[in-house]
C-alpha cells in the first residue's frame, strides 16, 4: 500500500495500532545516492577501523537523503499455527520546506538510473513526498513560529501566498464584522503556512482550517485577543497542527521508538544512519555516541544480512547476491525446513504483492526481509531442537537468534560488523600482506591494483615510497596472491609483520641497538686493567 501525504494523517492511528501489536517490524529504505565520490582516502576501506569508516559515511549521510521508506509490520495470528500476517507500507518522502528549513541534497546518477530500472515514481516523491524534520530542525521551527520571526522564503509560495492576501485584503474592505469567506483549494501543509501569513499581515481576522478549506473570519481586537489565548481543547489549535503537519513521518519514527519493537533490516547499517540524521538529531561526530544513540532508539536490532551470512556457510547453499535470491533460496527445496516453517500471509489491505514480485521497491524488500527472518529463524530452532522441537513462537525465534541480536553487518571495514550493545568483535579478517615494489619509480596505489584486479580485488595503501600494504576480506584470494608473487623480480608480496615492517618499530630497534652498542663500548672502556 503507497501511502501520500494527504493520507498519512488519517492513517496514522492505524500505524499506530499496527505497531503497537506487532512482534516485529522490518524496515527497508532507499535513497538518492549512497556514498559521495570523495578523494581515495576519504573513501571507505578494509583498512578502515568502525569509527574511521563511521566518519567517511557521516559525509554521504548527510549529502544524500530518503525517497522512501517501506515499513513490513508482522503479527502473529491468533488462533493459527505458527502463522503471520504482513501489513506492509511505502511511503515517499521529502524534507519539510517552511521558512528557514530549506534542506540542501543531492542526487547520484547511478541510484537514479537503478531506481528507474525497477520503476520508482519519482513525481511521487518530488511533488507528493511526506515531509520531515529532526529534533534540531523540529525547535527551530518551533522558535520561529511562537516568537513570530518566520518569514517565507520560496519564491513559488510568496507569488502564492501573496494572491490570497490580496483576494482577503480586498474582501475585508467591504466586510462586516463576524463575516466570513472560503478558500478553496487550498490543502496539506500548505493551508497551514497561508493561516501563518495571514495571522501575520492582518490583525482584525481569525482562520480555521476544516475539510480541506481555510474559513477567514473577520473579527476586532478583542476576539482576537480572546482565541489567540484561548485553550487548545476548546480552539482551533492551528499553530500546533501545523507543528504537527510539519513533523510529518517524524511522528510515526517516535512511534516506532516508543513501541520499543524488534527492528529488522537487510544490511541494514545505512539505514540506522539515515534515521538518526533525518528523524532523531544530526549524526555526532562520536562514532560512540552515534552507537548509544541507536541503542537507546532501537534496544532489539537484527539484520538478515548477517544471519544468513554465517548460516549459507554452515549449510552450502547456493551463493546469493541480494535479498530476493536470499528469499528464493529460503522458499526452495534446499530449505529442510520448508514445509514446516511459519506461513506468512499479507494483510487484506496489501494484496499488491501476493502474486506480483517489486524488488526494490522498499515496502517489498521490508516484506522480504521479515519473512526471510522468519524462516531463517525456524531453520535455527529446528538445528538447536532437533526432533524435540518446540511449538515455535516468536519469543522461541528470538532466543535461537540471540548471538545475531544487535550486530549489523558491516560493508567493507576492517571489521564484519558492529555491535551496538557492547564493544565491537575483533576483525577476523585476512592477514594484511606487504608488496615491495623494485623497478618501478613512481608507481600509485591505482596502478597497484590494477596490477592485482585480474587475480583478485584488493584494497592498497602506501607504506613507504616503494611499499604497499594489501588487504582483502577474502583468505583464498590472501594465499593466491602470497602463491604467485612471493618470489616475483619486481613485486615480492610477504605477509606484514607489524615487528619487522613498521617504520617506528624500526626506529625503536635502531635506538636501543644504537645504545646497546655505546654501553657495551662503555663498559669496557671503563674496566680497570689488570
Amino acid at each position: 500500500m503507497d501511502v501520500s501525504a494527504e493520507e498519512f494523517e488519517q492513517i496514522l492511528p492505524v500505524l499506530q495500532e499496527l505497531v503497537l501489536g506487532a512482534d516485529f517490524v522490518a524496515l527497508d529504505i532507499e535513497f538518492t545516492g549512497l556514498r559521495s565520490n570523495l578523494p581515495g582516502p576519504q573513501q571507505i576501506s578494509l583498512f578502515d577501523l568502525p569509527s574511521e569508516w563511521y566518519l567517511k559515511t557521516r559525509l554521504s549521510v548527510q549529502q544524500f537523503t530518503i525517497c522512501q521508506i517501506g515499513l513490513s509490520v508482522f503479527s502473529r495470528v491468533k488462533g493459527e499455527y505458527n502463522k503471520y500476517v504482513s501489513h506492509s507500507c511505502n511511503f515517499f518522502l521529502f524534507p519539510t520546506t517552511f521558512g528557514i528549513l530549506d534542506s540542501e541534497f543531492s542526487f547520484q546518477a547511478s541510484s537514479v538510473q537503478f531506481l528507474n530500472q525497477y520503476g520508482f515514481d519519482y513525481n511521487k516523491f518530488l511533488k507528493n513526498g511526506i515531509p520531515y524534520m529532526n529534533e534540531e530542525q523540529e525547535r527551530k521551527m518551533k522558535h520561529s513560529i511562537l516568537s513570530g520571526s518566520w518569514r517565507v522564503r520560496s519564491s513559488l509560495d510568496k507569488d502564492q501566498i501573496k494572491l490570497v492576501i490580496d483576494r482577503v485584503t480586498q474582501w475585508l474592505d467591504l466586510a462586516e464584522e463576524g463575516d466570513s469567506m472560503t478558500l478553496s483549494g487550498i490543502t496539506g501543509f500548505q493551508a497551514f503556512e497561508v493561516q501563518l501569513v495571514l495571522h501575520q499581515a492582518l490583525p482584525n481576522i481569525w482562520t480555521v482550517f476544516r475539510d480541506q478549506e481555510v474559513t477567514v473570519k473577520k473579527v476586532n481586537t478583542q476576539q482576537r485577543w480572546y482565541l489567540e489565548n484561548t485553550p487548545c481543547e476548546q480552539g482551533d489549535c492551528w499553530k500546533e497542527k501545523l507543528l504537527l503537519s510539519a513533523r510529518g513521518f517524524t511522528v510515526f519514527f517516535q512511534m516506532l521508538v516508543k513501541a520499543r519493537k524488534p527492528l529488522v533490516g537487510h544490511n541494514m547499517m545505512m539505514d540506522l544512519l539515515h534515521l538518526h540524521e533525518k528523524f532523531f538529531r544530526p549524526l555526532p561526530e562520536s562514532y560512540d555516541q552515534f552507537k548509544q544513540n541507536i541503542h537507546h532508539l532501537f534496544p532489539l536490532l537484527i539484520d538478515t544480512k548477517n544471519v544468513t551470512k554465517d548460516l549459507w556457510k554452515e549449510l552450502n547453499f547456493p551463493r546469493v547476491s541480494n535479498l530476493s535470491e536470499v528469499y528464493e533460496v529460503l522458499n526452495s527445496d534446499w530449505n529442510p525446513t520448508r514445509n514446516s516453517g511459519p506461513v506468512i500471509v499479507h494483510s487484506r489491505n496489501c494484496t499488491k504483492y501476493v502474486e506480483t514480485k517489486y524488488p526494490h521497491e522498499a515496502a517489498y524488500d521490508a516484506f522480504l526481509c521479515g519473512s526471510v527472518l522468519l524462516k531463517v529463524a525456524h531453520l535455527l530452532l529446528q538445528r538447536a531442537c532437533g526432533d524435540s522441537t518446540p511449538v515455535p513462537s516468536f519469543p522461541l525465534y528470538l532466543e535461537v537468534l540471540t548471538p545475531y541480536v544487535n550486530q549489523v553487518n558491516l560493508i567493507r571495514a576492517g571489521v564484519p560488523k558492529i555491535n551496538f550493545s557492547g564493544p565491537d568483535h575483533p576483525s577476523i579478517r585476512p592477514p594484511i600482506l606487504m608488496l615491495c615494489v623494485k623497478r618501478w619509480p613512481g608507481v600509485s596505489e591505482q596502478q597497484i591494483y590494477w596490477e592485482f584486479q585480474t587475480l583478485c580485488k584488493f584494497d592498497v595503501r602506501r607504506f613507504t615510497r616503494n611499499k604497499f600494504l594489501l588487504l582483502t576480506n577474502k583468505f583464498k584470494d590472501a594465499r593466491s596472491i602470497l602463491k604467485e608473487y612471493r618470489h616475483h623480480p619486481d613485486l615480492q608480496v610477504s605477509l606484514y609483520r607489524h615487528w619487522r615492517h613498521s617504520p617506528n618499530v624500526n626506529c625503536l630497534l635502531q635506538i636501543c641497538g644504537i645504545i646497546t652498542t655505546w654501553a657495551v663500548v662503555a663498559f669496557l672502556l671503563g674496566r680497570p686493567r689488570a
